[in-house]
């Protein structure tokens, strides 16, 4: 049924004339939902761009801290290190990413975006040339996540000219990374390869061993671009590797107060494996002047094996209430039996083809869009068994998967989105638009390792219509008010029973803007009204029920906040002093009372902190050479929903400011130096306690590094 629906839809639009994106390049190579900050200031809906310019300078690492500079984004740290982002968009929560539409050259890249939507995968920042966030409802051009926002990876363009670029860094805990790229345009043909190799030892110490608690990646990119007259195609390749010594066991608090950046040796087995392979195709077609059509086709796989132990979590919480036996085992004082590490080997496969068209038509600019998406996750996972005897871990068995350690799920998902961008007089541009999602997911679970006896099955089918309007007024030449409204979705996922609703919004923003030369300001107050927020259930973050699989309705709830943003360059004699301002408050909570919960109206919702803040000052010679200082805070956190009803210390994370420092000198046109000091002041709190414990923040880190361009 649904691919005669999908086939009807797709000759419908094309039959209509139609265009790609408005944001789209004319040359395809780079896909951009937004474009330039200049534009992002424009757009009818809060947005942001981390532009080429400060991602140059500040050569980020760590996507977790770049996103820090933008409002209403909230980032919750695991491993700080930035491996595993947990990113959340307003009333969008940050675990790992999955209320987040997450693009790469506006491409899907979450490992399932409707089945397992959680970011176990993320690609490394170093081949990122921008970051684009998108908010409000102009969002409804994307999907499935359509209520927090957008979060778009724009990856190195292929040059114009022959060239590449050679960059190495080096820097504390033996860290070493290296990003090159090599391309260029010959006629009708232009390609680019590049590559990114990263190491450390981490910044963790493990007890009793001679492991360290680092990393190693390595990933590989290549395009292909044929442009003709009126038509260009796109061919994209990526594969990449990552052996991470990462595990889920924190600390107890007595034991982060001493010494943040310890281990337990019980977890120094845990280590995650994975890799991520990906293709994709787009084909453009300049069909008339005012006419184009654009077709993707793209294909992700990734594979992950994270070995880890479950038992930290309950020693740990033991620890936490004064149980000194417990205490004991994490110290390796004590023997312990049984302990169970679990193989967390997955497999993820997402596909599908998308097809936009439009028409630049009067002051109309529609956009007719179909995509058929199928996403599948395979997990069989092993167990094994280890016991602690005299310090060390000593294996015992193996555990064959049954149940919910062995199960299949998929989801199959038709979207169709018609959108029109009117510009009804030379001040007022109005934004309409009209997203539809149809998705049917479904789990099997086997009895039996080898799946001859089903456990059981789970099916759901969502059907949801998704309206949007906003616009932007232009006051005079230095002010824009801007306005929205939409309604917003996110699928429940594989687990999903048949009798589940998935979670809907309704979503309001409102504010102004203000710009005149190099000065820029924007507030923009936003509210979100659930009929049914849901959590996405896993071990790194359980839902509140205490489930590690499927989904958790909570009922009905409210987020509200004020983004604000200013920047502004000034002029010190021979210097230019960019200055740049952010701030979020947010208010997330419970708004009625549920007795199959428990919840009660008022309860704060978890991982929205009240209060966010950035500031980013530089210090421009003109010359060559520029300094940057970026001071980030985020309050503290509710790691359940309620914690401020039940006060308890264990369920909150703490407040933290950081302040991070960079210096670069351009040596000639070719060769540029750097100095980079992560956590200037080495200021380290409990940024997380999932999984399983407090966790910490980077400590102070130093790096240096070359850049070399040709």
């Amino acid at each position: 049924m649904k691919k005669t629906i999908l086939a009807s839809t797709i000759l419908t639009a094309l039959a209509a004339p139609a265009l790609a994106n408005t944001a789209v390049d004319t040359d395809i190579e780079q896909i951009k939902i937004i474009g330039s900050k200049t534009e992002a200031r424009n757009v009818a809906g809060s947005s942001a761009v981390i532009d080429e310019e400060q991602m140059r300078i500040e050569v980020p690492s760590d996507i977790n801290q770049l996103m820090k500079t933008i409002p209403g984004i909230y980032v919750r740290e695991e491993d700080g290190q930035g491996l595993r982002p947990n990113i959340g968009i307003r009333a969008a929560t940050a675990g790992r990413v999955s209320k987040v539409t997450l693009l790469e050259d506006g491409v899907m890249m979450a490992p399932a975006p409707y089945s397992n939507p959680a970011a176990y995968y993320f690609p490394t920042t170093f081949r990122m040339s921008s970051v684009e966030v998108l908010k409000g409802a102009p969002l409804l051009r994307y999907g499935p996540q359509t209520t927090g926002g957008v979060l778009n990876l724009v990856t190195t363009p292929i040059p114009e000219d022959f060239g590449g670029q050679v960059l190495t860094q080096f820097g504390e805990n033996s860290s070493r990374d290296i990003h090159a790229h090599v391309g260029g345009t010959e006629g009708q043909w232009g390609f680019l390869l590049e590559t990114v190799q990263r190491s450390s030892d981490g910044f963790k110490e493990i007890d009793r061993s001679g492991r360290d608690a680092g990393f190693d990646i390595e990933d590989y990119v290549a395009k292909l671009q044929w442009t003709g007259e009126r038509q260009s195609l796109l061919a994209k390749v990526q594969y990449s590797e990552e052996t991470s010594n990462e595990t889920y066991a924190g600390l107890t608090d007595e034991d982060f107060a001493e010494n943040p950046n310890r281990r337990y040796g019980i977890s120094e087995i845990d280590q995650m494996n994975n890799h991520h392979d990906s293709v994709s195709l787009n084909y453009s077609l300049e069909l008339t002047d005012s006419v184009d059509l654009n077709v993707l086709g793209y294909k992700n796989h990734f594979k992950r094996n994270w070995f880890k132990a479950g038992v930290a979590n309950s020693l740990i919480a033991a620890a936490n209430a004064g149980d000194e036996d417990a205490q004991a085992v994490l110290d390796g004082e004590r023997d312990y039996q049984d302990i169970t590490w679990t193989n967390g080997n997955r497999s993820y496969d997402s596909y599908g083809v998308e097809i936009n068209t439009g028409i630049e038509l009067a002051s109309h600019f529609i956009e007719v869009g179909v995509r058929d998406h199928t996403d599948e996750m395979d997990r069989y996972q092993l167990k094994e068994v280890y016991d602690q005897i005299n310090g060390s871990l000593v294996f015992d068995s193996f555990i064959l998967p049954t149940g919910g350690d062995n199960r299949l799920e998929r989801a199959d998902a038709i979207s169709f989105w018609i959108t029109d961008q009117w510009q009804a007089t030379d001040d007022l541009m109005v934004n309409l638009a009209l997203r539809h999602e149809d998705v049917e997911s479904s789990r099997r679970q086997f009895a039996t390792p080898d799946r001859s006896e089903l456990d059981s099955t789970r099916s759901n089918d969502s059907d949801e219509w998704l309206p949007g309007v906003s616009f932007t007024y232009d006051v005079n030449d230095n002010w824009q008010v801007l306005a929205g409204a939409h309604k917003g979705f996110s699928p429940l996922g594989g687990g999903a029973k048949d009798f589940q609703e998935p979670e809907t919004s309704n979503n309001y923003e409102a504010g102004v803007r203000f710009n005149q030369g190099s000065f820029f300001a924007e507030a923009i107050g936003f509210y979100s009204d659930f009929s049914d927020t849901t959590q996405q259930c896993s071990i790194a973050n359980p839902c509140d029920n205490g489930a590690e699989s499927g989904s958790y309705v909570l009922g009905e709830s409210t987020v509200a906040g004020l983004e604000l943003q200013a920047s502004n360059t000034f002029e010190l004699g021979q210097f230019l002093m960019p200055v740049d301002l952010a701030y979020t408050y947010t208010k997330g909570e419970i708004s009625q009372d549920n007795a199959v919960t428990g919840l009660m109206d008022g309860d704060e919702l978890n991982d929205i902190p009240q209060n966010t803040f950035s500031v980013r000052v530089a210090l421009d010679n003109n010359k060559g050479w520029v300094n940057y200082v970026v001071g980030k805070y985020i309050d503290e956190m509710c790691v359940s929903v309620g914690c401020n009803r039940d006060n308890s210390r264990f369920n909150k994370t703490e407040s933290l400011f950081v302040t991070d420092f960079v210096s670069r000198y351009e040596v000639d046109n070719n060769m540029a130096v750097y100095f980079k000091v992560e956590n200037l002041f080495d200021q380290q709190k409990i940024v997380a306690r999932s999984p399983h414990g407090a966790r910490p923040n980077k400590p102070q880190t130093a790096s240096l590094g070359v850049e070399y361009t040709f």
